[in-house]
């Protein structure tokens, strides 16, 4: 097996395109790559630390109609996608709601992080897949800067990655990691299946925000049910 060169040379390119990937994934968490092969997530000791169970506060739901009406009446919206958006592969509904938003005036754009999905440019493609202008889609560094002059930020099956803990709280296992600001916009809508946590097991302070609405459920259901809200309206 070891006289075999093809299998030599295509081992060492898998494994070399393994170490990059894993390299990138470091730099957008803003970790060593010897601390999270070694170390879990970031934390010392190895281990994740999670807050308690008890709530954090008042969580505000809202749903799919009303979600459709905040949409309809922004200037200017950021989607943020994330995981969530591809498991439920939701993108094709997600590309005809943003047409609606666009040909109605709405500016719309959409905000990757580096370590959005299960690999560097996941959401990318996703998005390509469905076919939404590469002209409207920004890396976290283009956009974070503007979540401040937004009218709704609408995070899809995402959770670290827009978690203010990661800038609020020395102590999370998250604290340095850069985060996408959503909590910044007017209103910000999250939808996800439930509160459980993300990744990284840690309490996402956002979903306690004054400006957060909760949009619970499967994100393929949810958005085919705001694109049927949006068509009737």
């Amino acid at each position: 097996m070891l006289s075999n060169d093809l299998l030599i040379i295509t081992g060492a390119l898998v494994g070399s395109s393994g170490a990059i990937l894993s390299y990138i994934m470091c730099r957008g968490m803003n970790r060593s790559f010897v601390s999270v092969m070694l170390g879990g997530f970031g934390t010392e000791s190895g281990t994740v630390a999670t807050k308690s169970g008890e709530p954090q506060g008042d969580v505000r739901s809202v749903d799919a109609e009303n979600a459709a009406e905040m949409l309809l009446q922004s200037k200017k919206v950021i989607i943020v996608p994330g995981y969530g958006l591809a498991v439920a592969q939701a993108q094709h509904s997600l590309a005809e709601v943003v047409k609606i938003l666009k040909e109605g005036g709405t500016e719309v754009k959409f905000a990757i992080h580096p370590v959005a999905g299960r690999l560097p440019g996941h959401m990318n493609v996703l998005l390509a897949e469905a076919n939404i202008p590469y002209d409207i889609v920004f890396e976290m560094e283009e956009v974070n800067n503007e979540f401040s002059g937004t009218d709704v930020s609408w995070v899809i099956g995402a959770n670290d990655i827009v978690n203010p803990s990661a800038m609020d709280d020395p102590a999370s296992p998250i604290a340095g990691m850069p985060v996408l600001h959503v909590w910044e916009a007017r209103d910000t809508i999250v939808m996800k299946r439930s509160m459980a946590s993300g990744y990284a097991g840690v309490d996402n302070p956002l979903f306690y925000k004054e400006n957060t609405l909760m949009l619970f459920g499967d994100a393929k259901k949810v958005v085919d049910e705001i694109l049927t809200a949006m068509r009737a309206s």
